[in-house]
């Protein structure tokens, strides 16, 4: 069975519902005078700081935000599905549409302060390594929970201590010199392990080289956007950009890290029980690395497992694929190996055509979107209950639900029969949903040196002729391509400054809604960029709980903005 990332014993006991896994009790009964005492119960608190990642609904998370607002991806769904839709077109449907993710993301930071803050009262480590482990990771937590606050609302408060506060928001400068002072500080705690000197149960955890690479992303996305040249530090020091590919560099050379050999291995599509019967991945030979110890290319990814139960934790199964999957697809035999979804994020025929054109023989392009057309997937779409909305006929194919046959014929997720998992679409999905992985490390050192090495490292993986210099229009192709589908590719249009000129690139395509064919018209994204900033509203139920003391985002007051 498909090893679990955390301590299992422990988070069984912090997760035994969606409810429960926002109380902090778990944590503050105790008095903190005497807690944590032991190695114990850091692990414990480490676990619950962990707990956070997998928890809540996609929709609250900036890789599902990110897909669905960058010019690949329209909302999709169904006609009742219109935050989907709202979200890709930067519009509302209501004033606390990202209540949940904001609760989410302060509840693992305040779990992790809490840590932080207690961590010296324990007796008996092991060893320092360990307490240095085990701080290194949750300084490596608070800087992503606060990264993906930044990413989704711009500017958010900043608490770094468990005492509660009311703070408006803090200044750019502020939460991106706490992120940097938290990932510099997990870089100097976590050993330097390559890849393999670990046990699978420990796959998960966040690693020096994870935190090299976070910082790494961080730099680029504050350098771009707020047009800055070093990443400050708490201490009024700096990160300049010859340190990030310093760390680049050793993240490259040391990690044990790598590309595997295949591409299109790296997605469940090509896993050992479907490949015989699915006829792409049997054309060519496919073969899933699977997450089990075997693939060195992923540095840091939520995990889940197969114990999503109704009564139990829905969030213990990947939800993210459930609403990518196909919508209106219970005849499995017509769609194999697709399994259904909510069809979230149809793709935007623009990408696979301008592939098409730049690569024609990209392998990337069939191994990470879904031609309906096309007779290597010998699919049948069924559209029976016509209401599906802004349907293209592609979609992506590395995180979607993926089935297998058994051997009576029967269809189902390929982890009920490969890890023993109960048959249910919409708790069956177990794939790790990968955040870092070293082709993007090569990407952003080839940003930041400008050195076309590492790009043609990547092209070569896929057959790829390799290019003669570095050009920025080279490397923004290759993270789309490369990358495609994997949380990046809005956050890499806004640092770029160039967002709302791409995203205007999806009105006028072909798609069809509620069975009627039409064309997109999501009106003018320059305009709503301007506006926004490119960032999303913060509850409401927040600014009213703060007495004014917070700000809404700008852009998004205003009945204009309501999607209908």
């Amino acid at each position: 069975m498909k090893k679990i990332i955390y301590l299992l014993q422990i988070v069984l006991v912090l997760l035994t519902s969606c409810d429960s896994i926002l109380e902090v009790d778990n944590l503050t009964k105790k008095d903190t005078s005497n807690f944590p005492s032991s190695p114990k119960d850091a692990e414990s608190a480490l676990a619950g700081c962990y707990s956070i990642l997998p928890y809540g609904l996609p929709s609250q998370k900036s890789f599902y935000l990110a897909e669905l607002l960058s010019d690949d991806r329209f909302g999709g769904a169904g006609e009742g599905d219109s935050d989907t839709q709202a979200v890709n077109q930067m519009k509302k449907v209501g004033e606390n549409m990202f209540a949940d993710g904001w609760k989410q993301n302060y509840t693992g930071i305040f779990r992790c302060n809490t840590l932080i803050e207690t961590i010296d009262l324990v007796n008996g480590w092991e060893s320092e390594g360990q307490k240095k482990q085990i701080l290194g990771e949750a300084h490596f937590l608070r800087a992503y929970f606060y990264f993906e606050l930044c990413r989704i609302f711009g500017t958010v408060p900043l608490i770094i201590e468990t005492d509660p506060v009311n703070n408006p928001r803090a200044q750019a400068d502020e939460l991106y010199a706490q992120i940097a002072t938290d990932l510099k500080t997990a870089i100097e705690l976590l050993p330097a392990s390559p890849f393999g000197s670990f046990s699978a149960p420990e796959l998960g955890h966040a690693t020096k080289w994870a935190a090299e690479a976070l910082i790494a992303r961080v730099y680029l996305f504050y350098s771009g956007y707020y047009k800055k040249e070093v990443l400050p530090l708490n201490d009024g020091g700096s990160i300049a950009k010859q340190q990030v590919t310093d760390w680049l560099d050793d993240c490259i050379a040391n990690s044990g890290h790598g590309l595997i050999g295949d591409f299109r291995n790296l997605w469940p599509y090509s896993n050992r029980l479907t490949t015989p019967d699915y006829k792409y991945a049997n054309d060519n030979n496919l073969r899933w690395v699977e997450e089990t110890g075997a693939n060195n290319e992923t540095i840091f990814a939520i995990k889940f497992s197969t114990l999503a139960d109704w009564s139990t934790n829905i969030c213990y199964s990947n939800q993210m694929n459930l609403y990518f999957g196909i919508r209106s697809q219970s005849d499995y035999a017509n769609c194999f190996p697709f399994g259904q979804g909510w069809g979230a994020g149809p793709v935007n025929p623009d990408l696979w055509e301008s592939w098409e054109r730049e690569e024609p023989t990209d392998i990337r392009r069939a191994g990470s979107i879904i031609d309906s057309k096309s007779p290597d997937e010998n699919i049948m779409i069924n559209s029976s209950d016509g209401k599906e909305m802004e349907l293209t006929g592609f979609w992506q194919k590395k995180y979607i639900p993926i089935n297998a046959k058994g051997t009576d014929g029967t269809i189902a997720n390929y982890s009920v029969f490969m890890y023993g998992r109960k048959a249910d679409f919409q708790l069956d999905n177990t794939q790790d949903i990968v955040i870092i992985r070293f082709a993007d490390v090569l990407l952003m050192n080839a940003e930041l040196k400008k050195d076309v090495s590492y790009i043609n490292r990547v092209r070569e993986r896929s057959g790829l002729k390799p290019k003669a210099t570095y050009t920025d229009e080279t490397l923004r192709n290759e993270r789309r391509w490369e990358l495609a589908f994997e949380g990046l590719r809005y956050h890499d249009l806004l640092r770029w400054g160039i967002a709302g000129e791409a995203l205007n690139r999806q009105n006028g395509i072909d798609i069809t809604n509620s069975g009627i064919k039409t064309k997109s018209n999501f009106g003018d994204f320059v305009k709503r960029i301007e506006e926004t900033g490119g960032f999303m509203p913060i509850p409401q139920t927040q600014i009213d709980l703060s007495n004014g003391v917070l700000e809404q985002t700008p852009g998004w007051s205003g009945g204009d903005i309501m999607y209908k």
